[in-house]
């Protein structure tokens, strides 16, 4: 079992920043990848960002280049650093971990004001 947990949303004005961190614990030795997802009202959770194992990232094409996804192994921790935010990041954030299965945290929510 997999225990995540997310911290770091609030709510920030456009143009701003957030930095979001995911602890990881439990049976943390089966993690590969490790990823950001969202879900908007009325909306489908989407892929934000993931990370492999090795640190090789993958971003939506809707966060390139204004948001970056990172891992620290030795803390079993997943961050997302996001810049530049407007409304449209406007979201509830959730971590994922996979091993043989995948798990979620609790999310964490985003509001980004006009």
């Amino acid at each position: 079992q997999v225990q995540l947990v997310e911290s770091g949303g609030g709510l920030v004005q456009a143009g701003g920043s957030l930095r979001l961190s995911c602890a990881a614990s439990g049976s943390i030795f089966g993690i590969n990848n490790m990823g950001w997802y969202r879900q908007a009202p009325g909306k489908q959770r989407e892929l934000v960002a993931r990370i492999s194992s090795g640190g090789n990232p993958t971003y939506a094409d809707s966060v390139k280049g204004r948001f970056t996804i990172s891992r620290d192994n030795a803390k079993n921790t997943a961050y997302l650093q996001m810049n530049s935010l407007s409304p449209e990041d406007t979201a509830v954030y959730y971590c994922q971990a996979v091993t043989h299965r995948v798990y979620w945290g609790q999310g964490t929510q985003v509001t980004v004001s006009s």
